[in-house]
């Protein structure tokens, strides 16, 4: 299997929507994500992995917020608040959500 992030993007563009499935295999989904100037997501049921494509900006996770940039990434467990903040209008990343509900242990 492979997706350029080039394709990624295009197939985020033309569905019209905030973030886009590319892959799923057993509890592996694989997205695509570029919010609008405010990113409104809420907690997830399963553990989830970031991979930022392009932009720079600010992530909160649980009590703690950290700047990032493109390659970084970043972990957030089930269940844990979370969201981008103050991102440049280019950012976009990988989502890699896994696991049972409520996370691994």
């Amino acid at each position: 299997m492979h997706i350029s992030t080039k394709t990624a993007l295009e197939k985020l563009e033309e569905s019209k929507h905030l973030f886009f499935e590319l892959f799923h295999h057993g509890t592996l989904n694989v997205e695509i994500y570029k919010p609008d100037e405010i990113d409104l997501q809420m907690p997830h049921e399963r553990d989830e992995i970031y991979v930022i494509v392009s932009g720079t900006g600010k992530f909160i996770n649980g009590d703690r917020t950290i700047s990032f940039q493109p390659g970084d990434f970043l972990f957030v467990p089930a269940g844990m608040e979370h969201r981008f903040l103050n991102f440049t209008k280019d950012f976009s990343t990988w989502v890699f959500l896994y696991g049972q509900k409520g996370g691994e242990k």
